[in-house]
């Protein structure tokens, strides 16, 4: 099957939390996160992340974008319910018949209370029932036995246009899945590694670069091995992609955690943080506006406890 859809989507599946909580299992490796300093400011926490998630779907739907909220459930818990991009993902494919149709692929995930979140999100969703239903289902959840993982869109940044998925390997990105994800969509991929300043390996590609239709931004300064940087930004350039690096400190304010839409009317918008947004230079931000609006949501709270931001809490709906 050959992926044909364009670059962007309108459409978008986000969980409202209701028990949001600093995650002491995926904690293990992702440095982004931060824990309350006290018992009282943890409970706040939750209260804080609601109104933030019902602010920013808000500001999608102003800005013309189609945003289907599932709201999460007590039971079982699962405080990162409101990264639902980890849990699956959509493409619009073609078949030998020439037919467009719509797969869904279902990822292993590291964490296992992130693992009955993935459950719940399939369970309860309606758009993902009927996609389960009507189109072809890519399970990867059997190699969760062999202890790999691939955290959809969080481990796989893409480029649909061309087909191409760029990847850095961590606990949460294993290249075995990854090969067997890119067999079963038809897509090539590149493989790097990312660590931050202190040698660890950065949990997700997707605060590591983002991939839009005209620009890439990339933490380059992450990535160690001089050859390697350098594949990466050949390979960007070859998709076509004016590269835009960041700094260590932009990444760590989320500066790489961005997604490209496409609203009502066609017009390219760019979704990144206030946090992100606050961390680029005038000179950054100019350049992108020749291309795409930004529109960036607070969300400070949730970037705090979660370790996660505006792209993370989305879920693209192709085919749909």
């Amino acid at each position: 099957m050959m992926d044909v859809s364009p670059q962007t989507t309108n459409k978008v599946l986000m969980v409202r939390p209701v028990r949001f909580a600093f995650n002491e299992e995926t904690a293990a490796n992702n440095a982004f996160q931060q824990k309350s300093e006290s018992l009282e400011a943890a409970l706040q926490v939750q209260q804080k992340a609601v109104a933030e998630f019902d602010a920013y779907v808000e500001l999608l739907r102003q800005n013309g974008i189609s945003v289907e909220v599932l709201q999460d459930t007590p039971e079982p818990f699962t405080p990162d319910s409101i990264f639902p991009n980890n849990c699956f993902s959509t493409h619009v494919t073609q078949g030998e018949d020439g037919k467009l149709g719509c797969s869904l692929v279902v990822y292993p995930m590291f964490a296992h209370n992130r693992q009955k979140e993935r459950t719940k999100l399939l369970a309860h969703s309606h758009t993902l029932g009927e996609l389960a239903q009507q189109t072809s289902v890519i399970d990867l959840t059997h190699w969760e036995k062999q202890g790999k993982c691939l955290e959809g869109t969080g481990s796989l940044v893409l480029d649909r246009e061309h087909r191409v998925a760029f990847a850095c390997l961590s606990p949460r990105t294993d290249a075995d899945v990854l090969a067997d994800w890119a067999h079963q969509l038809g897509y090539n991929f590149f493989v790097f590694h990312s660590e931050d300043e202190t040698g660890v390996a950065v949990y997700h590609t997707n605060v590591v670069m983002h991939v839009g239709t005209h620009f890439a931004i990339v933490c380059l300064d992450s990535v160690k091995d001089a050859a390697e940087r350098q594949q990466l930004v050949d390979r960007l350039e070859a998709c076509g992609k004016e590269v835009v690096p960041i700094t260590f400190a932009q990444m760590h304010q989320f500066a790489g955690n961005m997604l490209e839409l496409h609203n009502d009317k066609e017009e390219k918008l760019l979704i990144m943080s206030q946090t992100a947004l606050h961390s680029l230079t005038a000179e950054q931000v100019a350049l992108l506006e020749q291309d795409v609006r930004i529109v960036a949501p607070s969300i400070e709270a949730i970037e705090t406890a979660g370790g996660g931001s505006a792209r993370c809490m989305i879920a693209e709906l192709f085919g749909k």
